[in-house]
């Protein structure tokens, strides 16, 4: 299992407040976010180009830099400049742009990898149908798409409200909602559950894994 290897607390810039990287830090919560991008970075196999959707801060780019030639990025609101700034101090240079996975502003047959982690879980379920239809359309043939949405459970809605954050306002589609509209576009692999700590409160996050075939 990989280990997530972060900045120091302070350096992330480029992103609204709401989105802080903060609770990657914190205990016990802090291990919980850091797992489920863990286990996402375990499914990815590496290869020339990967693009990540919602890269928000670019938590996964030490890490993904070690794994791909070329890191593209897609994302709604961050500043792609400050992002972009920030990692090439590290000797990491992703290729950032603002847009939109429904419409994604890429060629057919493009990339070896697509990640999104929670990140399908904001769009509706008549919106899942378009974006896996754009993310089969830029895959290369037989190209992965790697996926981590949070599972409904009543102490997953009870965890994000002790962190202030109402996901009801934010959240418009399940994990099962995720899954079947991945199935109507591409080939499952595997979808597996990260359990909650103590595991005996259930699934918490899901992560999908799914080829183009």
């Amino acid at each position: 299992m990989p280990t997530l290897h972060l900045l120091p607390y302070g350096k992330y810039r480029g992103v609204l407040k709401e989105y802080s990287v903060i609770f990657y830090y914190l205990p016990v919560f802090g291990y919980m976010y850091r797992r489920r991008v863990e286990l996402c970075l375990a499914e990815c196999k590496g290869g020339d180009s990967i693009l990540e959707v919602g890269f928000g801060s670019g938590l996964t780019f030490l890490n993904l830099d070690k794994m791909y030639k070329k890191i593209h990025g897609l994302d709604l609101t961050c500043d792609v400049e400050q992002v972009s700034h920030l990692f090439a101090d590290y000797g990491v240079h992703p290729e950032l742009k603002n847009g939109n996975i429904l419409d994604a502003p890429y060629a057919d047959n493009q990339f070896d990898t697509i990640l999104l982690i929670s990140i399908l879980e904001h769009l509706k379920p008549h919106e899942l149908e378009q974006a896996f239809n754009e993310i089969k359309r830029v895959l290369i043939p037989g190209g992965q798409v790697v996926y981590g949405v949070p599972v409904e459970r009543p102490f997953m809605v009870f965890m994000f409200r002790m962190l202030g954050y109402n996901i009801r306002k934010h959240h418009f589609s399940t994990e099962m909602d995720v899954a079947q509209a991945a199935g109507r576009f591409l080939k499952k692999v595997s979808i597996q559950a990260m359990q909650a700590s103590p595991a005996f409160l259930g699934a918490v996050y899901e992560i999908g894994h799914f080829i183009k075939a």
